[in-house]
């Protein structure tokens, strides 16, 4: 691997001292954001509702993998471009060349792994790491050897550690996800009053309990009855999947054109008698 030439002290330092790679949920900052790597083609920035701040992409497949950990209900934080910072330290009498690795001036390279996930279990929760990477591009020198580094280095940790590719991210459940995820944004609700939110939830859910209809014919005819902005429906629709309140096949393209309200399966806490309409599943 090439020196890094922009990588150097000084810059270490300043790193360091913004606090990167640090933090969790909404208090983490990656250590890599997209103003640090301007001349990388697809960057993207989205907003996470699991951890409640912005996060930072390379790639298509990054961001695609990211929305699949936001909207599992066992992942409760996202770490993105997390540094190793005692790689060095860690690794120094393993027999893998991590000291030449290093800035111009000689400052030790700092590795990241794409994502450190943490997750809720019964006893409490389990972290994995994470390599996000175009399965094309596996087989470059640099990449088996930084791959083997990030290996070693979470082999030592104790954390169970995996390589992502572009054939492991299912694309139609990714789309399906994207479709929903504007959903979650609380300014499309702020017209409601209180408790309106929860109240047309569980009405929606009511009637796609008791009516077989087309989803599509179905929302249009809820958002006429209840004299609400049309697509309102749809939207409240589209919150109550991402929240688990309404199941459906994700993997599958979601057709509202043909996907029929009997289709659908509610979530157990609704069908026994509870709205369950503002259950947090992380």
């Amino acid at each position: 691997m090439k020196r890094n030439k922009d990588w150097n002290q000084a810059k270490y330092e300043r790193f360091l001292k913004d606090g990167r790679g640090s933090g969790n949920f909404a208090e983490y900052k990656p250590w890599l954001t997209i103003q640090d790597m301007p001349s990388m083609g697809r960057v993207t920035r989205v907003y996470g509702y699991t951890t409640g701040r912005i996060h930072h992409f390379f790639s298509d497949i990054q961001t695609r993998y990211f929305y699949l950990l936001e909207y599992s209900p066992y992942v409760i934080d996202i770490k993105e471009h997390y540094p190793l910072l005692d790689a060095q330290e860690l690794l120094r009498n393993q027999d893998v060349d991590i000291e030449k690795h290093v800035g111009d001036d000689g400052t030790p390279y700092v590795f990241t792994s794409t994502f450190l996930i943490r997750t809720k279990t019964r006893d409490g929760f389990r972290e994995y790491a994470r390599a996000v990477k175009s399965h094309e591009k596996l087989e470059t020198k640099n990449v088996i050897e930084r791959f083997e580094i990030e290996r070693r280095y979470w082999e030592a940790k104790g954390i169970d550690w995996g390589i992502v590719t572009n054939k492991e991210i299912p694309k139609v459940m990714v789309k399906n996800i994207e479709w929903l995820h504007p959903a979650m944004e609380l300014k499309k609700y702020e017209v409601f009053e209180a408790n309106e939110l929860e109240m047309l939830c569980d009405t929606l859910l009511r009637q796609i309990n008791t009516v077989s209809k087309k989803m599509r014919f179905l929302l249009n005819d809820f958002d006429e009855f209840h004299q609400l902005e049309c697509g309102t429906g749809i939207n409240l629709f589209k919150y109550m999947v991402w929240k688990h309140q309404i199941h459906v096949d994700i993997e599958s393209k979601i057709d509202l054109g043909k996907l029929m309200s009997s289709e659908l399966k509610l979530n157990d806490s609704w069908t026994k008698g509870g709205t369950g309409a503002n259950e947090s599943h992380g």
